[in-house]
């Protein structure tokens, strides 16, 4: 049970970096990608790193929201028939 509960959070987590695009802009290239998250990981400084998460999750939220409100309008629009 706990692999697969590891393995599904690896799976959204990966599903992540595709939704952000990232992987496209990268060409997929793994060491890259890894290269780009370790950077980010290193900006997280003791100092300021509640306000650097607080941002990334504000910034998250809006985008999860922004999506969901595009499919919703996409889904109460009516058919368009010929």
């Amino acid at each position: 049970m706990e692999r697969r509960e590891r393995t599904h959070r690896l799976i959204e987590l990966g599903g992540l970096i595709q939704k952000s695009g990232l992987a496209d802009a990268v060409g997929d290239d793994r060491a890259t990608l890894y290269g780009a998250l370790l950077s980010l990981a290193e900006t997280l400084s003791p100092a300021d790193r509640q306000a650097t998460l607080a941002l990334w999750r504000r910034r998250g939220q809006r985008a999860f929201e922004a999506e969901q409100d595009a499919k919703a309008s996409l889904t109460a629009q009516p058919a368009v028939t010929p």
